[in-house]
């Protein structure tokens, strides 16, 4: 992409920002307020102008300091970060970008670029390392329950518990009809639109007995229940290999490896036996 002389590129922007981050810390921590304001409009610029540099042109400061949304989207559109956070949440369970797109479009108005969510994770992990904890939540990867590395395609928040963040053999269909089951009750509540009718059904007509009607049309009552009840048969032995892996994980890894996965861990156990890391994409 063509870029004017003199222009930050997204890295350097990325670069600027971390330095601005840490640098309204310091400014908090010292007292000095109106630094740490001035530091701040600062930051709010750079981010903006990272948003320009990626998602392109369109995002229009309100006079407050705050993103606007973009040209293309509603008015009041959420950071992609939240949108993400918001889709995972509604799932509860680890999921792969396309999945996590097909909910927010399904249940959230406006939809998620996914050019923005190949590089989330990676930006996501820069963040932490350079200012751990100065988040809610990180948006982090899912962790093998072998080598207790990133799972490739699979995002999980920081802040669930680290038995719900890792994948074993099992895992995906658990968390496959974990999922499931909470878009069926969320559905539930309302009337579905015809979004939400479909993403149902592509979770329906992989569950035995969840499909009773028209084709392309879903219970959400009988989604829900047909998917507890295969559940209940590999919930067990899912949740032990997760729980014995966590274990694992918190007597071997660093604060940023477990939210991010070891990858020299995995490389070093690589070389000594097959791979069998379990990992899968929705």
């Amino acid at each position: 992409m063509f870029r004017s002389p003199g222009v930050p590129t997204p890295d350097e922007l990325e670069t600027r920002i971390s330095e601005l981050r840490a640098a309204v810390r310091r400014a908090v921590a010292a007292g000095d307020r109106s630094n740490a304001r001035e530091l701040r409009a600062e930051l709010r610029r750079a981010e903006q102008a990272w948003d320009d540099a990626v998602l392109g042109e369109g995002a229009a400061d309100t006079g407050t300091g705050d993103r606007a949304e973009r040209d293309d989207g509603p008015r009041g559109l959420l950071p992609v970060r939240e949108q993400v956070h918001q889709a995972l949440t509604l799932l509860g369970a680890p999921a792969a970008p396309k999945l996590i797109g097909s909910v927010y479009a399904a249940f959230f108005p406006g939809g998620v670029p996914a050019s923005r969510l190949t590089s989330l994770r990676r930006d996501e992990e820069r963040s932490f390392r350079t200012a751990p904890y100065a988040r809610p939540y990180y948006l982090c990867a899912a962790l093998t329950a072998d080598l207790l590395a990133p799972a490739r395609g699979l995002l999980t928040v920081s802040t669930w518990p680290l038995e719900q963040r890792i994948v074993g053999p099992l895992s995906p269909r658990t968390d496959f009809l974990t999922s499931a089951v909470r878009l069926a009750e969320h559905a539930g509540r309302g009337t579905p639109s015809p979004g939400a009718q479909r993403l149902l059904w592509r979770f329906a007509s992989n569950i035995p007995g969840a499909v009773t009607g028209t084709v392309g049309t879903v219970d959400p009552a009988v989604l829900a229940e047909a998917a507890r009840a295969e559940l209940e048969v590999h919930r067990e032995p899912d949740r032990r290999r997760r729980a014995s892996a966590a274990g694992r994980a918190r007597a071997q890894l660093d604060d940023a490896e477990l939210l991010f996965g070891s990858r020299l861990r995995a490389l070093r156990d690589a070389g000594r036996r097959p791979a069998g890391n379990g990992e899968t994409e929705r």
